[in-house]
């Protein structure tokens, strides 16, 4: 089952601090939640992270996993070079029921990473194989992106912020779940907007969506 987990006010420990621990580190740096690094050196772009205060830093050299029940996270995904340690902190997250994954062993973990392509951090597609080929998910995504970048256009990104400010004003304005729904749905292919948002105009477009909900009865 292909999920997007909600990160938010969660702790996520990411153990080894090279490029493996970059990568997954930057994947969820936007998704609000505390991000603690344990490891006992980390690499440069790691270090501005911390030195930003975006993320913690825990410096220990990675023996066994007595910092899982310390530091009581929600998530832990490892990605040191040891396997043996990686396997035993997989072993004792399950232990625990503590979500957990390895970069060298997908197959054992409890969820797999896309290759993902992102449109201005609004759309995100991601390709899966599921564990079975990481290297396969990049090449497709290489395959995939170039098609959708004809398919998703920038007026698709501009109706999906105008959908979002129309569906927190909606919620204060319609109480009915299905008189919300076909409001937006409204707003959604409005022959109006669709052409303020073309022409450049998303200011008057917005406005245009508030009118519409604020006259909805």
């Amino acid at each position: 089952m292909i999920i997007n987990l909600n990160l938010e006010g969660k702790k996520v420990v990411v153990v080894g601090g090279g490029n493996e621990a970059e990568k997954r580190i930057k994947s969820i740096l936007r998704e609000k939640c505390e991000i603690i690094v344990i490891s006992d050196s980390v690499n440069i772009e790691i270090k501005k992270l911390i030195k930003t205060k975006k993320i913690q830093l825990k410096k220990q050299k990675i023996e066994n996993t007595k910092f899982i029940s310390e530091l009581k996270p929600d998530i832990v995904i490892t990605t040191t070079n040891d396997k043996k340690i990686n396997q035993k902190i997989i072993n004792f997250a399950k232990k625990k029921k503590i979500t957990v994954y390895s970069a060298d062993n997908p197959e054992d973990s409890d969820f797999s990473n896309a290759a993902v392509i992102d449109f201005e951090k609004i759309i995100q597609i991601g390709i899966f194989t599921g564990g079975k080929s990481p290297a396969m998910s990049k090449k497709i995504k290489l395959k995939a992106e170039n098609a959708l970048k004809k398919v998703i256009l920038k007026e698709d990104i501009a109706q999906i912020k105008i959908q979002k400010n129309s569906r927190k004003l909606a919620k204060e304005i319609i109480n009915n779940q299905f008189e919300r729904k076909e409001c937006l749905n409204i707003i959604m292919n409005d022959n109006y907007i669709d052409q303020l948002i073309k022409d450049g105009q998303i200011k008057k477009a917005e406005r245009r969506a508030i009118e519409i909900i604020k006259k909805w009865k």
